[in-house]
């Protein structure tokens, strides 16, 4: 099981942890209610040093990349990032992952934790016949994050340039207390926050300059800000099972003229299943693998991918697979939860969004 090179932090914080991927990471420090809740009203310190970088250089970079992934990444400027998907040849969704352009012929992809090795293996695979070099980094590269309205104050203390100058989705290496690292706003909670990637020698003191002026948060309530956000998550939304069309991405391809791995299984394809909201006015939250009913029928309409309450709406939530001819907003279903069945809607989402977006 790999570790972070903040693992010795965590354990002294008492932290709880968990396997997430092939690492060892915080599940949670104390209460996950009182770290979800300070993301939202103030702002929580993540460790993401499980997560891959894979960087891709070359004069062929770019094109290789729009050959590797479902989206156009050769006209992404530098110092931009975007959410793309890397699929098999028959469509099936091997990982969703943020690639960075750092410069002309650099690039920075990172796949999620436990599908790295899968994205390195392609990577590797799809390299072949373009002028690329791939650098597996995941061992070398730690990750920290703020999350929350408060994030953008807090890491302007320790930065040399403006990260207000920063838009959504977007990176610039700046100096943080004079270390060097690339500075991302980007996110998976659903508010304002910065991702900081550093060399590992130097995260423990990134982690120690931040801790004091965030709450740190785990992996549960990373896992609960995420839903409220309605952010996939690879293992319950995403999978090989599905593809990019069924995860709302088709738009992602819709226009693409160069060819891809995965476009002829994707080309014209209508989707087998929708990823659809849920709520409920009564409080029994559906988990993931729930099977979801019309009201007063034996005719099974999808399964709930994740669930849980809310803590900020006060009510459960869901994701679903759901058959499209049954997914429309508004839509009263019910859930099986322990042999029993509970009234739940379909609705739009995200479920939160924060008031200044």
């Amino acid at each position: 099981m790999a570790e972070s090179p903040l693992y010795a932090a965590h354990e002294k914080l008492g932290a709880t942890f968990t396997d997430f991927g092939g690492w060892t990471m915080p599940l949670k420090y104390g209460n996950e209610l009182d770290e979800h809740r300070a993301v939202r009203g103030a702002a929580g310190l993540f460790d993401l040093s499980h997560m891959g970088e894979v960087d891709v250089t070359g004069p062929e970079a770019g094109v290789f990349l729009d050959y590797a992934l479902i989206s156009n990444m050769s006209i992404l400027k530098v110092g931009k990032a975007k959410y793309s998907m890397l699929v098999a040849d028959n469509g099936g969704i091997i990982d969703d992952l943020i690639t960075y352009r750092l410069a002309d012929d650099h690039f920075m992809v990172v796949p999620n934790a436990g599908n790295t090795a899968a994205v390195w293996e392609a990577l590797s695979a799809r390299a072949r016949d373009f002028d690329v070099e791939l650098n597996n980094r995941s061992e070398d590269i730690a990750l920290v994050a703020v999350q929350g309205p408060d994030a953008l104050a807090v890491v302007q203390k320790h930065v040399d340039q403006d990260a207000d100058a920063l838009s959504y989705y977007s990176a610039a290496p700046m100096l943080f207390d004079g270390t060097e690292i690339l500075l991302a706003r980007t996110g998976y909670t659903g508010e304002d926050g910065f991702e900081l990637y550093c060399d590992f020698a130097d995260a423990a003191k990134l982690w120690d300059a931040l801790v004091g002026e965030t709450t740190p948060c785990g992996l549960a309530s990373r896992d609960s800000l995420r839903l409220e956000a309605s952010m996939p998550l690879y293992g319950n939304e995403l999978s090989t099972e599905i593809t990019p069309v069924e995860a709302g991405m088709g738009r992602a391809f819709a226009k693409k003229e160069a060819d891809f791995v995965g476009k002829e299984a994707l080309s014209g394809r209508e989707p087998s299943v929708v990823i659809a909201g849920l709520t409920s006015e009564q409080r029994r939250a559906a988990r993931s693998g729930a099977e979801i009913f019309l009201p007063g029928s034996q005719d099974r309409i999808g399964v709930v991918t994740s669930g849980q309450p809310s803590p900020t709406l006060g009510y459960p939530v869901a994701l679903a697979h759901l058959a499209p001819e049954h997914a429309e907003v508004g839509t009263d279903v019910e859930i099986d939860i322990r042999g029993r069945r509970y009234p739940f809607t379909i609705v739009d989402t995200p479920f939160y969004s924060r008031k200044d977006a």
